[in-house]
């Protein structure tokens, strides 16, 4: 089973930004769609963002939409998420998670569709 471990959370003002990382291990990274979800206190997870397993297509959920940017690097193992123009309510826990197949088509962006998942990294945004 691939491990995912996530980086880069931290504390930011509203209207700052952050780039959270998830480092994969195992050799075919590429064959699977990414995906991040965040979970905010006393709320359950939801879907932010999922990446094809080429990096050529994109989804996102749309409370984020022009500010958040999913990429991967195959060669790298690691999929990021480039997150601007943060507003109090991105303030979660960010969670990667690698998808069943290699699309972001035929499926919903639901968590029973999304097998190995990271151990998250907390993003607060202060006002």
């Amino acid at each position: 089973q691939v491990q995912l471990v996530e980086s880069g959370g931290g504390l930011v003002q509203a209207g700052g930004s952050l780039r959270l990382s998830c480092a994969a291990s195992g050799r075919t990274f590429s064959s699977y769609a990414m995906g991040w979800f965040r979970q905010a206190p006393g709320k359950e997870r939801e879907f932010v963002a999922v990446i094809s397993g080429s990096g050529a297509y994109t989804y996102y959920t749309n409370s984020v939409k022009g500010r958040f940017t999913i990429s991967r690097d195959n060669a790298k193992n690691t999929v990021y998420l480039q997150m601007n123009s943060l507003k109090p309510e991105d303030t979660a826990v960010y969670y990667c998670a690698q998808g069943r197949t290699s699309y972001t088509t035929g499926y919903t962006y639901t968590e029973a569709n999304f097998g190995s998942w990271g151990q998250g990294t907390q993003v607060t945004v202060s006002s």
